[in-house]
């Protein structure tokens, strides 16, 4: 976590960001261990942590979850383009720099609606020779627009895998996440992939109480729902083995720790993979 007392981004604020208000891709920054937050992100990200001490280890492992399917799909499945939406700032791993490791030439396209992850753009958008990055300024709730700007980019003739890292939470029921997402991959031909991380429900009181936090804290609010709920995003398509699970039991790089135990604690966060037929 960074220091309350360090220097703060705040002394040059970009126009359009309200820094005294939380903002998600802020609070994630500081959980992650950034410099690019405020002392509002700050606040609500230290009550966050009170209530769920373990959110900064949830934090990490959704990146490492990041890394292990974006490893798995541009290499054991051959995977050359990906589109990741709700991006969040910049940090280390991301999408572009993951996929192009494994195949230089990979496509990716990021999509986010938010100023701040705005001003890091550039940062997105370093490519290797072979390939390409692009970054669309778009809202989840119109996949209509993302998957028409993706279009310059990406060849919905072939697979795409679809990034969806730990936004769909905040997209609430009255806005049909699931038909939304139903939406995005009905535009993709066979082969295609869905990866999804998200807050889950029902697994820990604390995790209640940190969404609670939360929502009162700041203006886009954070919907958890049930591993049933998550794994329906995945219908009508192949979900890869081991199914929806919680991020640090996808595929780890090495056993992983009895769920539950000291050493391996409940993340009350799932994740899967699911293939187009």
């Amino acid at each position: 976590m960074t220091d309350e007392s360090s220097e703060s981004p705040a002394e040059s604020v970009p126009l359009g960001i309200d820094p005294s208000v939380p903002n998600s891709a802020r609070v994630w920054n500081y959980w992650l261990g950034g410099k690019d937050n405020y002392q509002a992100d700050r606040e609500v990200g230290d009550q966050t942590l009170k209530a769920l001490p373990i959110v900064g280890v949830l934090a990490r492992a959704d990146r490492a979850f990041l890394g292990r399917a974006v490893r798995y799909l541009a290499g054991a499945e051959g995977i050359r383009q990906f589109l990741d939406i709700g991006t969040g700032i910049p940090t280390a791993n991301n999408t572009h720099v993951v996929a192009q490791a494994v195949a230089p030439e990979a496509r990716i396209v990021y999509a986010d609606n938010d100023q701040v992850v705005l001003t890091h753009a550039r940062a997105l958008l370093t490519s290797s020779p072979e390939g390409a990055t692009d970054y669309i300024d778009a809202d989840l709730r119109d996949p209509d627009k993302i998957l028409a700007a993706a279009a310059q980019t990406l060849d919905f003739r072939q697979p795409v895998a679809v990034m969806l890292l730990a936004i769909l939470g905040f997209i609430g029921d009255r806005d049909n996440p699931h038909a939304i997402v139903a939406r995005l991959m009905d535009a993709l031909p066979s082969g295609s992939y869905l990866v999804i991380s998200h807050p889950a429900k029902g697994i820990s009181e604390e995790m209640a109480e940190a969404a609670r936090i939360w929502n009162e804290r700041s203006l886009i609010k954070i919907t958890l729902r049930s591993p049933a709920e998550i794994a329906r995003f995945f219908d009508g398509l192949e979900l890869l083995e081991p199914g929806v699970v919680q991020l640090p039991q996808w595929r780890p790089d090495s056993p992983a720790p009895v769920t539950g135990s000291r050493s391996a604690p409940v993340v009350p966060h799932y994740c899967g993979v699911g293939r187009k037929v």
